[in-house]
């Protein structure tokens, strides 16, 4: 009979594109046949994207290490297939399989999901699908593995609670271990399955386990309670923390992949949260406190890693890198070391103000590409609304010394749909990356190419914003088209300009919305889109939003319950259980201030953001009046 790794060789690769993505067997891999048969605990490690997009995520990666640093036990990577080798799997009845060695992916004790991302539900349970693993968790047995999710979505789990065994808040680093060690116990003694997810939630503050709690609903359809169905596990779940930061568990020998990926690069995490809290940020919410690694350490690790990978790109991550204490140092050492081996510096994160001015020449590196930089909003106004600390002095300062520096183009993300917004919020996002563009005219060279990025906000748990109704497709839509015409304006008939304007797709966006702060009643309609054939949402190519709208009609649930509604002040959270950050008394105080910022009253129960406008600009505010 063939074996699951024959079939994938034989049966599946010769009928793929990019065939390399699946073979694993890459430089620095850590697992051998043999590993995954002799462990105590076999965990598989699953990204629910594709490989590409999943090689490039650090945590998981830092998983993998970590547990095959653990005696005992052995982790291998998951991640989903593409459309077509899916397609290949289901006619051909090919089991979904680890990457490093090919086993049953059912096999495994435990399945570690990351949830990083609201549009990659459905592929959560395509990988429990192909595995052969029943959806909801009620449905499995003795022989099915734990299924263990954790990451950002942790912190509202609550659309994906039927599916999920247990869900760990916070850090990875120190969860894991202690999962591993009590798994160990548990297994050892013959504990059943369903008992383990009782003993775990029993035993870790940190970790929430959807089926031992019963929400209640009022009737006009918000959360009345949350409450335990087993008096011995708590009522409120804390956040895991790594606190030892500097010595935390890192792949200082990663695994080089065979085929391109988003971001082919040594990736170094000099700093775990962000000490400027952006009202929309959920991340600058969460992740505290704020730790850091040492520079001494950051360079050991990034020469152990050069020596393994011989990767070109050094990345040095965080939320906020220009706040890294000790930025200047870093760079300029990272700089001396990795110059002469031909290792380009890159700082994701960039903060627009007076830190970026330092930033060419500290990054004096091998090559000048793009610089990208979040501006968020154009006016200085709603920048101080939304807490983002900057001025268009410091912005525009900052890009003319990166252009005297050598860099000639630039990025700009910003976002769009916040409370308050006005109609000149939007033509200054053309006005402002027109003055970036011309500062290198400044200089004695032509105008900057910039590309212009805009988001639609979507309001996330754990913010000031989690009350926030979400403006409806149409108002983006329209600034859209406002964009264009202010664009339009300064470029000559037929000619393209040196400013790109691009836009995100609108009723992902508005998904997006729905789950951010959805409850567990979403759970049908994830499913509902699954079966209809939603996968990959999070690409263009793939999202259908037809697929959802008739999932949300089947499953008779309206989207704008959850996206578009302003919520009462008092209203009770689908998260309210999971200690995710500030207090909300704390996050209802910064809601009101983003109104006062730019002038107006703040929000109360009979109003909507737009109401809270002078009565001369509401007109302006939905719909924004375009040309």
């Amino acid at each position: 009979m063939a074996t699951l790794n024959s079939r994938v060789s034989e049966e599946l690769l010769p009928f793929v594109r990019q065939p390399g993505q699946y073979i694993g067997r890459e430089i620095n891999q850590l697992v051998r046949d043999g590993d995954w048969e002799r462990a105590d605990v076999r965990v598989a490690v699953a990204f629910p994207d594709a490989y590409t997009i999943g090689m490039s995520h650090l945590g998981c990666q830092i998983l993998y290490w970590l547990i095959n640093h653990t005696d005992g036990c052995c982790a291998e990577r998951v991640f989903c297939p593409w459309l077509d080798a899916e397609r290949v799997m289901r006619a051909k009845g090919i089991e979904l399989f680890t990457w490093d060695t090919r086993q049953p992916v059912k096999d495994a004790d435990i399945l570690a999901i990351s949830l990083q991302y609201e549009m990659a539900f459905t592929n959560v349970l395509m990988v429990l699908d192909l595995a052969g693993i029943p959806l909801r968790s009620a449905e499995r047995d003795d022989t099915h593995p734990l299924i263990i999710a954790g990451g950002p979505q942790a912190d509202n789990p609550e659309p994906m609670a039927p599916f999920l065994d247990l869900i760990v808040l916070g850090d990875g680093e120190t969860s894991m271990a202690a999962i591993l060690d009590f798994y160990r116990e548990m297994k050892a003694s013959g504990v059943p399955r369903r008992d383990m997810i009782l003993e775990m939630a029993r035993r870790f503050e940190w970790i929430y386990a959807p089926s031992l709690y019963d929400v209640g609903y009022r009737d006009d359809g918000t959360i009345a309670r949350i409450t335990p169905t087993d008096p011995t596990v708590p009522s409120r779940i804390e956040r895991a923390q790594t606190p030892d930061f500097e010595n935390a568990p890192f792949p200082v020998r990663p695994i080089v992949p065979f085929v391109e990926v988003v971001h082919d690069r040594i990736a170094i995490e000099i700093m775990r949260g962000c000490p400027q809290r952006c009202r929309f940020c959920h991340a600058g919410y969460t992740k505290r406190p704020l730790r850091l690694r040492s520079v001494d350490r950051i360079l050991e690790m990034a020469d152990e890693m050069y020596a393994a990978t011989g990767m070109n790109e050094l990345g040095l991550l965080s939320l906020s890198t220009a706040d890294y204490p000790d930025l200047t140092d870093l760079a300029a050492r990272a700089n001396e070391r990795m110059a002469p081996r031909g290792v380009n510096i890159s700082f994701p994160s960039l903060r627009v103000d007076k830190m970026l001015g330092k930033i060419p020449w500290m990054a004096n590196s091998v090559r000048k590409g793009g610089l990208t930089i979040a501006v968020e909003a154009a006016n200085d106004d709603m920048r101080a609304a939304i807490r983002k600390h900057v001025t268009d002095g410091d912005l525009l300062d900052g890009v003319r010394e990166a252009f005297e520096a050598g860099w000639r183009r630039v990025k700009l993300y910003y976002m769009a749909g916040f409370p308050g917004e006005r109609s000149e919020d939007i033509d200054a996002i053309v006005d402002l990356s027109r003055k970036v563009s011309e500062v290198r005219r400044s200089i004695g060279k032509g105008p900057a190419l910039v590309t212009v990025s805009v988001g639609w906000l979507v309001p996330k748990p754990y913010t000031p914003f989690q009350w926030a109704a979400q403006p409806r497709a149409e108002y983006f839509h329209d600034v859209r088209r406002q964009l264009a015409a202010r664009l339009a304006t300064f470029q000559r008939r037929g000619k393209k300009g040196p400013l790109r304007i691009k836009t995100h797709s609108v009723e992902r966006s508005i998904l997006e919305g729905v789950f951010a702060r959805g409850d567990r009643r979403l759970a049908d309609v994830v499913e509902h889109a699954y079966r209809g054939g939603a996968r990959f949402d999070g690409w263009d190519e793939c999202f259908n939003a037809s697929l959802w709208s008739a999932a949300f009609d089947a499953c008779s649930v309206d989207p704008d319950f959850y996206a578009h509604r302003e919520r009462d002040p008092d209203e009770v959270f689908p998260w309210d259980h999971l200690h995710g950050g500030a207090p909300n008394d704390y996050l209802r105080k910064q809601y009101d201030d983003v109104f006062l910022k730019i002038g107006l009253k703040p929000v109360s129960l009979d109003q909507s953001p737009a109401d809270a406008l002078p009565r001369t600009d509401r007109t302006e505010y939905v719909p924004l009046v375009v040309g």
